[in-house]
């Protein structure tokens, strides 16, 4: 996956004026201004307005800043807001938010369409019989001027600014014109009515009920950055076009608060918002506010059929899903989304034909206050890829747009979540339900992009500090995980030694895969990131949770000190030394050797003799032979461990001991029993009563289980041989058997 590379087209060139502030403020001076803004006056009161106006704008500006901070740190290319989270918080986040930002965007359109139509048939009622007619017609033009490029309708968005201005003139004039302080001073404070239904009253508004029918009014500040690939400087078009808006539309909202707050009485407020504006427009010019109303809607229907078809473009072109592939192609000339368009005008019209003759319904209100949420989850991820690159650290974020704070980010992503619980929870619910649905589904398609994300900085930052204050902690036994060194060689050739080491870590550790590769170190550097990424792939394939490490040295035994003495993430040193079983006599010297230096170095030791793998539904045994608590608590740990993982599950423990006579069995099981009691493993306790040699036993007792496992103690040089025909005497011809040593540091009672 990977950003589209030129084609042989021409593109939009589109500055901060006509690709961003035009369409952001049209978007933002929307059907609520004229439609619901007074009703909110009248229940909240002038002072709870303002507030409302406040923190909604704070949530909008904090977004505006994280959106300007990265646009100015990367090359913002088509796409807007998916483009930039899927550049930062990675391709599967992008991809779930740029497809429901797409059906969001797509769905935007017939509901402006439909809002359109309503406002106009109350404002003529004889067009009421006419009203589809009314909306699949908008819907046709508004197409074919987007259809025929995005300059035709910046150009049609041109004249739709100047009638929504003309008309804010007109309202705010006429407004001043009854304005007075008296009546701002009644006005003042809210008085919460309730709410008038078929089968009575219902519970008054409340403060966050109102907040939630104004919130949407001041959303918007998408539908300039989704225009991204148009503009001919997107890194400075997008900070100021932005902020613009979103100053411009504060200072709108904040005016027709005060001056409607200070001009009508509250119940006029309340009962007739649109009609308060309509009539007491500045020299009677009561048409205009019908045009601003109807510019309103238009104005974001425009926007919403440039944005969505340039979303779906984008993520297209990052080849996320197959089946979008045929919507990356753009027209030769202004690269337009004509094939997504066509796909938006297709959803259009399919909304408009199941809306019928008629606006609203419930099942369209639950569509739309959905479409609100996609908007707003947008708006939060921004926020969150902006605080992950600031407060990640990473090196490369170094946005040139300086008034930015990670604060401030992290303030707007925690302020969009709220908000959406606040407007609508179900809505809220059901959108979270279908983002995580989609990232689900994108992860499970295991996509491999090819830029770059920001999260990698965040979880290095985290894992850094975590380690720093790690290194402060002093190590208890409580504490003690296995950190496993296992040196398998040729992975594929000794897979069950990885195998038994991932499961004795049992998700608590860390695992180290070691190989060394043998000859000159000049000769072999270049090779070693190749065998690196080998062992990398081998654990990403067979599903181990391991870090590889590759050395590379003249010989194997320097080979291995080095791992022994370097191998370490910070202060998470390895404390298991896991090795294959080596029954070879001729290398019992240099065997051994390695061993004695892991145990020099502080590592217990593990010694594998592997006889096959598991198969996970059949039932299992664990023989661990008891001998002494040396070596008995890692025996006994390793065996609880290696249990835990789901291929071991209908594992029985059993734990045995040897004694020369039956009046031994007592107090030997007494005492092992104590032993179990104070470790909390449930294990099976077998005194074996024999004088037979060990080794006997041991084959007639543990023949038949699935692991044996069995404490040794490393011997002096002189006795090499002997403990070597020893210990290969107990290895062959039994199951799997791990060797355990010992150096303590395990606590089996924590």
């Amino acid at each position: 996956m990977a950003d589209k590379p030129e084609q042989n087209f021409s593109r939009n060139r589109f500055g901060t004026f006509a690709g961003v502030f035009t369409p952001t403020i049209l978007t933002i001076l929307g059907v609520i201004m004229f439609m619901r803004a007074n009703f909110v006056i009248g229940q909240a009161g002038v002072l709870g307005a303002l507030s409302i106006l406040i923190i909604a704008k704070v949530i909008t500006l904090t977004t505006s800043l994280s959106v300007s901070a990265i646009s100015t740190n990367m090359r913002v290319r088509g796409g807007g807001f998916y483009f930039m989270i899927s550049r930062v918080l990675g391709v599967e986040f992008g991809g779930a938010i740029g497809i429901a930002l797409f059906f969001a965007l797509a769905l935007s359109v017939p509901f402006y369409i439909l809002g359109f139509a309503e406002a106009l048939v109350r404002s003529y009622p004889v067009l009421v019989p006419y009203f589809q007619i009314i909306t699949m017609g908008s819907a046709i033009v508004l197409f074919i001027i987007v259809f025929w490029g995005a300059g035709w309708a910046i150009r049609i968005q041109f004249v739709i600014m100047a009638f929504l201005l003309l008309s804010i003139i007109a309202f705010l004039g006429g407004a001043l014109n009854h304005f007075s302080f008296s009546m701002l001073q009644q006005n003042l404070y809210p008085q919460y009515t309730y709410v008038d239904l078929k089968d009575g009253l219902a519970p008054h508004f409340s403060y966050w009920l109102v907040f939630a029918i104004y919130f949407p009014a001041v959303t918007g500040i998408a539908a300039g950055v989704n225009m991204s690939g148009d503009l001919e400087d997107p890194g400075r078009s997008i900070p100021r076009g932005t902020l613009a808006a979103v100053g411009v539309g504060f200072l709108v909202y904040f005016f027709q608060i005060f001056l409607c707050g200070g001009a009508y009485e509250r119940s006029a407020l309340i009962n007739t918002p649109y009609e308060l504006l309509h009539d007491n427009a500045l020299f009677g010019l009561t048409i205009l506010v019908t045009f601003g109303v109807v510019a309103a809607t238009l104005s974001s229907a425009v926007g919403s059929y440039l944005g969505a078809p340039r979303v779906l473009q984008a993520v297209s072109r990052d080849r996320i899903l197959g089946l979008l592939q045929i919507f990356s192609m753009g027209s030769k000339k202004g690269d337009e989304p004509r094939r997504a368009l066509i796909l938006t005008f297709i959803i259009t019209i399919t909304v408009l034909l199941w809306a019928g003759n008629e606006a609203g319904g419930s099942a369209l209100n639950a569509v739309a206050a959905l479409i609100t949420m996609f908007f707003l989850y947008s708006y939060g991820m921004i926020n969150l890829a902006a605080f992950i690159e600031d407060f990640g650290g990473n090196p490369s974020f170094r946005p040139q747009f300086r008034y930015f704070h990670w604060s401030t980010a992290l303030l707007g992503a925690m302020g969009c979540a709220v908000v959406t619980f606040l407007i609508n929870w179900l809505a809220a619910v059901v959108a979270v339900v279908i983002i995580i649905a989609l990232l689900w589904y994108l992860k499970a398609q295991r996509l491999i992009a090819t830029f770059g994300d920001a999260r990698r900085g965040l979880i290095y930052r985290q894992i850094r500090n975590n380690l720093l204050r790690l290194r402060h902690m002093p190590e208890d036994p409580k504490n003690w995980r296995p950190n496993i060194l296992v040196f398998s060689g040729n992975p594929m050739a000794r897979e069950e030694i990885i195998a038994y080491a991932v499961w004795i870590e049992s998700k608590r550790g860390i695992v180290y895969l070691a190989n060394v590769l043998i000859g000159n170190v000049e000769e072999l550097a270049p090779r070693r990131p190749a065998a690196l990424q080998q062992l990398t792939k081998f654990c990403n394939e067979k599903q181990y949770a391991a870090f590889p490490v590759v050395v590379a040295a003249e010989k194997m035994e320097q080979g291995i000190n080095m791992l022994l003495q370097a191998t370490a993430i910070g202060p998470i040193r390895p404390n298991l030394a896991v090795f294959g079983w080596s029954g070879k006599m001729e290398r019992r010297q240099t065997y051994l050797s390695q061993l004695r230096t892991a145990s020099t170095l502080g590592m217990s030791l593990a010694l594998v003799e592997s006889k096959g793998v598991v198969e996970p539904e059949s039932k299992k045994r664990i023989d661990i032979w008891w001998r002494g608590h040396k070596n008995g608590a890692l025996m006994l740990l390793l065996a609880f461990l290696i249990s835990e993982n789901w291929e071991w599950t209908n594992t029985t423990i059993r734990i045995l001991r040897v004694v020369d006579n039956e009046a031994g069995r007592e107090p030997a099981e007494k005492d092992l029993q104590e032993l179990i009691n104070l470790a909390r493993v449930e294990c099976q306790i077998n005194i074996v009563v024999s004088e037979e040699s060990f080794v006997r036993v041991l084959h007639e007792n543990s023949a038949d289980s699935t692991c044996v496992i069995l404490g040794f103690e490393l011997p002096s040089k002189d006795k090499e041989a002997e403990w070597h025909a020893c210990y290969r005497s107990f290895v062959d011809g039994m199951p799997t058997m791990i060797l355990v040593n010992s150096l303590g540091g395990e606590d089996l009672f924590a």
